[in-house]
């Protein structure tokens, strides 16, 4: 079980959907909160709901002086949790430049650039907290996926490795791999979505899993297996069933 009373969160993409819901959380069980995001009104509004202290942040992570400067003035925080995103569905076919690039800078660099500003600090004093959000869609290719999916492997690549190395350090980092998860990124898409999960009850697997002392979650289960089963399966049969 974590104790996050008095301890400072930083949460990177905090101004709506599950980085809201997961900010009302941590708020909640006692922690001190640092909301980051690109819109300062949404942050404001929601630092004003919290029950506890809070700390607005406005930051835009693709923008690596903003970064620094967002690092410098949260100074030293227990936690962190990226969950900054973007997305459009798009097949290769349909390929847009700026969102493909936009993908893969907020999903991926973005998260490259707050774990540069963090990490070094968290090892330097061996202890901290590192949450990262990966996805379903980042185990394997998906049709209509072609930066979301890419993005999102990186940053499951990143997440591994930095578990692999801090593993005994004190510096615990963990992986949430969510599904389909209702938010405005998730009304773009014009298919049914299996398992639809509203903000709330994905900020309460997280917040579970962040009190538990495993690795990587992937939720909601039995979908995630699916997923899970998909990077075992041979290319011929994966592509029929997937694609």
């Amino acid at each position: 079980m974590t104790d996050f009373v008095g301890k400072r969160y930083w949460i990177v993409g905090a101004s709506e959907g599950l980085g809201r819901a997961l900010a009302q959380k941590l708020s909640r069980a006692g922690a001190q909160v640092i909301l980051s995001a690109r819109s300062e009104d949404r942050l404001t509004g929601l630092a004003q709901e919290l029950p506890g202290r809070a700390q607005v942040l406005p930051c835009d992570v693709t923008d690596d002086e903003a970064v620094a400067r967002a690092a410098a003035e949260a100074g030293e925080i227990d936690g962190l949790v990226y969950l900054a995103g973007v997305y459009w569905p798009q097949a290769a076919q349909d390929w847009n430049p700026e969102q493909v690039t936009a993908m893969c800078d907020v999903n991926f660099t973005g998260a490259a650039r707050v774990l540069g500003q963090v990490v070094p600090g968290m090892v330097a004093r061996g202890s901290g907290h590192i949450v990262m959000t990966g996805s379903l869609a980042g185990y394997r290719g998906l049709p209509g996926a072609t930066g979301y999916a890419a993005s999102k492997a990186g940053v499951m690549a990143m997440a591994e490795a930095l578990h692999a190395d801090l593993s005994g350090t004190g510096v615990k980092v963990q992986l949430v791999n969510p599904g389909f998860i209702r938010t405005r990124l998730t009304d773009k898409n014009d298919f049914k979505m299996p398992a639809l999960m509203e903000p709330e009850a994905a900020a309460r697997a997280i917040f579970e899993h962040m009190n538990s002392d495993g690795f990587a979650k992937s939720f909601p289960a039995p979908f995630a297996w699916l997923f899970r089963l998909g990077k075992f399966l041979p290319d011929g049969l994966y592509y029929r069933l997937f694609a």
